[in-house]
């Protein structure tokens, strides 16, 4: 069956990559409408081989994934560096594609990414979906209410240690197309897009906090020494067309810090937008000076804590993690003929907004960004129920 015909029943979905984070989408996917996991495939066979026996489904080869007619959307979550390669294929095999973050490592591969799926005539999403969960959609309404009036300025900040302490491969974050930026920036400022839509300009000032990182995690790659040869802090200002200015931070030099994660300053208030790493969280807002209030986002769809890091300390909180979302959400956005919001555009608008920085961060001046685009549109709670399987 051709990609681009309307379907009556649901997308069979094929993931390539069974990666780290393969398991969390695999896991979820029976929660949703639309999507049926079919297949998984990897270029260590015995990777794709755990997964499908964990998940229930057939381990293919990537070729054959990509030539079965069962598969109508693709899921990329191969490394970085590979997202082009993947993507491309499967759009020129007729696949809808649905991308981990960044949409591609290069900027012109970008591009050519998302003329030729519009050339295909097949629909191409990326992450981060994280901006359709409860607490994304309870900010982004709280916004378009003019809860804290108009947005003026804001900060982001995203600081750690870094991914050598619990990625059990952490090479690829800190070579060209890894980096703090690129790794984690699409969520926070894919959800600033989100927020308050284009960026038009930014300025930033990059650095190489440590030449040299050492593989701390227990695994066959501890001791390990990583040339880093990307930049791992980044300060930006980023200016957006409706005229808010705002200050990102992110950073895998910093052991410990106290910023909040996105804060928004507007016109009649502030707000905190919850973690746009994760799917629900409270919102917190101010009237004029007053103090903080909050907005909990647990009782929306797609907003209750469901997940943890094993990773994680145990005094850390349960997080919403409905990865798989925005796949559901294109699912039924080919049904009904209407645009999908985490798309290949929104996607190559932040990637562009990246690449700026990094490249106002070598020479020093402003940098325009390009490929204007509009604010996906609000999700209201109706649909975001349809969204979810039911019984």
């Amino acid at each position: 069956m051709s990609a681009a015909l309307p379907r009556a029943k649901a997308l069979g979905v094929g993931v390539i990559g069974t990666g780290v984070i393969a398991g969390v989408y695999m896991q979820n996917m029976p929660l949703f409408e639309g999507i049926e996991l079919r297949a998984c495939a990897d270029i260590r066979p015995e990777a794709a081989a755990a997964q499908a026996a964990k998940y229930n489904t057939e381990a293919r080869s990537v070729d054959a994934l990509l030539a079965s007619p069962d598969i109508d959307l693709v899921l990329n979550l191969t490394v970085p560096n590979a997202h082009y390669a993947i993507s491309h294929e499967a759009v020129s095999a007729g696949k809808h594609v649905f991308s981990e973050k960044p949409l591609c490592a290069g900027l012109a591969d970008g591009r050519k990414l998302v003329a030729e799926a519009e050339h295909r005539g097949v629909r191409l999403g990326c992450a981060p979906d994280t901006f359709l969960g409860g607490g994304g959609r309870l900010a982004r309404r709280m916004i378009d209410e003019g809860k804290i009036g108009h947005v003026l300025a804001g900060s982001a900040f995203l600081m750690s240690r870094g991914m050598e302490h619990w990625h059990p491969d952490p090479e690829f974050f800190f070579k060209p197309g890894g980096g703090p930026i690129l790794d984690l920036g699409p969520y926070y400022i894919g959800a600033l897009v989100n927020l308050l839509g284009p960026i038009t300009k930014v300025h930033a000032l990059t650095s190489i906090g440590l030449p040299e990182r050492v593989v701390t995690t227990a695994g066959p790659r501890t001791g390990d020494r990583i040339k880093v040869e990307t930049p791992t802090t980044v300060m930006a200002l980023l200016q957006f067309a409706a005229g808010a200015q705002i200050s990102l931070a992110m950073s895998w030099d910093v052991h410990r810090h106290s910023h909040p994660g996105i804060e928004l300053y507007g016109s009649d208030g502030s707000m905190r937008v919850p973690d746009p790493n994760f799917f629900g969280g409270t919102v917190e807002f101010t009237e004029g000076a007053g103090d903080w209030q909050g907005a909990d986002s647990s009782g929306m769809v797609f907003g209750k804590p469901n997940w943890r890091s094993p990773n994680w300390p145990a005094t850390r909180a349960d997080q919403a993690n409905y990865r798989c979302l925005g796949i559901a959400e294109l699912a039924r956005s080919i049904s009904h003929g209407t645009p999908h919001r985490s798309s290949g555009k929104l996607a190559l608008h932040v990637l562009e907004a990246m690449y700026a920085i990094l490249q106002s961060g070598e020479s020093g001046s402003p940098v325009d960004v390009g490929s204007p685009i509009d604010r996906p549109a609000e999700m209201p709670e109706a649909e975001a129920f349809l969204l979810m399987k039911q019984g």
